[in-house]
């Protein structure tokens, strides 16, 4: 079993920052692939960013490429996932989550991930 906790979450003007934390604990914590997703009410979550266990691939949507950056601490782990030039359609509830699979594949789907965590808001005001 691997836990999941965000953190972060916060209000910000457009055009600001946040950096979202997600530490994870329980079964082998460094050996699973790990991403971000979000949801607005009354539509799908989505996938925002992924990175491998070992660091080495990360990838995001293309709404938020090159504004967002995914990383992780294996020391701690923790992932994060900083967030610049904020828009007000980035505005949801952020979710961590986790797999144990090959780290050589991109999993952007909900179903490819089986722990979550319980989300952390983020509001972007214009």
């Amino acid at each position: 079993q691997v836990q999941l906790v965000e953190s972060g979450g916060g209000l910000v003007q457009a055009g600001g920052s946040l950096r979202l934390s997600c530490a994870a604990s329980g079964r082998a914590s460094s050996r699973y692939n790990m991403a971000w997703f979000r949801q607005t009410p009354g539509k799908e979550r989505e996938f925002v960013a992924s990175i491998n266990w070992s660091a080495n691939n990360a990838n995001y949507a293309d709404s938020v490429k090159g504004r967002f950056t995914i990383s992780r601490d294996g020391a701690e782990n923790t992932m994060y996932l900083q967030m610049n030039s904020l828009k007000p359609e980035d505005t949801a509830v952020y979710y961590c989550a986790a797999n144990i699979a090959a780290a050589w594949v991109v999993y952007v789907e909900t179903g490819e991930y089986e722990y979550w965590g319980q989300g952390t808001q983020v509001t972007v005001s214009s």
